[in-house]
């Protein structure tokens, strides 16, 4: 089944706003997790919708955050989520961002006391409308063991990026630092499917297909799976968001990460407040004439999508152009949902007594 984007986003507004969202916030939410479904990360949109609730519903989500900016220097500070959503606290902190980078060409924030905040592309891509370069990390539930390791110590810790280019081709990259982000599981479990090899090693430390042995005490992998194929540049990479989400900010960073997933509870020992995020922007005018950077980023574009294809019924693709081509035609023909997914929102609906959206 598909359902129309529009009447999606009014079902989340007004599922946040039973919780006491502000209109605000609950517009934010809903568009942060309504990007994620039109670009096909189908992972991060209304699937998560029932796991913030759980949180929010066990006071682990403060649904009336005040959030504080503390400016160190000129472009760097930290930002206070007050315990509020990441789906907002992330967007909200990310316009002082954009602020900063009006006056002095960049700005950076990192952000604590914060939980999960959805897809990081629809953080970062907020810089585009300005022709500003966006990046977002965050650090998240530690399920991901290090190289060498069998011990959950990062989480899936993505890293994302929004070149603008001219005429809406932009330069879009959204990457877990794992092999594969627990949501591809979670997908692979709604849909009965086992995952390839790489993604996963069992709790006695054996390449499994099973995407149901994370719960089982079970270890994601680092980007690169094993030591053949550099899985020591993927835990680097995860380490780099952990630190810069975490460390610098004063959130908890590796295993002290606050979970997301139902089956692992928080740890009673913390070093930080909530989860960590980066963000920030640059002006791309400042390194040179905007124009030519984004004649020379299309003339880039053009010639990496014209690559030699193996399969030419399956051509060379830049980062962000499936993301792109997918939410244009779910814009038109609808959103499509997992028959599980459905449940989930028919069950949310029924709980507070909301109208269904289909």
């Amino acid at each position: 089944m598909s359902i129309n984007h529009s009447a999606l986003k009014s079902f989340i507004v007004e599922v946040f706003l039973c919780k006491q969202f502000s209109h605000e916030h609950a517009e934010i939410a809903a568009n942060v997790l309504l990007e994620a479904d039109l670009t096909g990360i189908d992972s991060h949109g209304i699937a998560r919708l029932s796991g913030y609730l759980r949180l929010i519903d066990s006071g682990r989500i403060n649904v009336k955050p005040n959030f504080a900016l503390h400016v160190r220097k000129k472009t760097t500070g930290r930002f206070d989520a007050d315990g509020g959503i990441g789906l907002v606290s992330a967007q909200i902190a990310m316009g002082h961002t954009i602020e900063m980078c009006h006056e002095y060409g960049s700005g950076w924030l990192a952000i604590f006391n914060s939980s999960h905040y959805g897809v990081g592309a629809a953080h970062s891509s907020l810089a585009l409308q300005h022709n500003y370069i966006g990046l977002s990390m965050t650090n998240a539930t530690p399920l991901v063991t290090p190289a060498l390791g069998k011990e959950r110590m990062l989480g899936t810790n993505p890293i994302c990026i929004s070149i603008p280019g001219k005429n809406g081709q932009s330069f879009v990259i959204d990457m877990a630092t794992s092999a594969a982000a627990n949501g591809k599981l979670e997908i692979a479990q709604r849909e009965g499917k086992s995952i390839p090899d790489g993604w996963l090693i069992s709790a006695n430390g054996e390449t499994s297909n099973n995407p149901n042995d994370l719960k089982e005490g079970g270890f994601l992998l680092p980007l690169g799976s094993n030591s053949d194929r550099g899985y020591h540049k993927g835990y680097a990479l995860g380490s780099w968001v952990d630190i810069f989400s975490g460390v610098l900010s004063g959130a908890n960073f590796g295993p002290w990460v606050p979970p997301f997933v139902q089956f692992l509870n928080p740890q009673n020992e913390q070093v930080g407040k909530g989860i960590g995020h980066f963000i920030g922007c640059w002006d791309m005018d400042g390194f040179s004439e905007l124009n030519a950077s984004q004649n020379a980023l299309e003339i880039w574009m053009n010639r990496f999508k014209s690559t030699i294809a193996i399969d030419p019924k399956n051509p060379v693709m830049i980062p962000g152009e499936i993301e792109k081509l997918t939410k244009e035609n779910r814009l038109i023909y609808g959103i499509p949902l997992n028959d599980i997914v459905i449940q989930d929102i028919e069950t949310i609906a029924t709980s507070l007594q909301l109208k269904s959206p289909f």
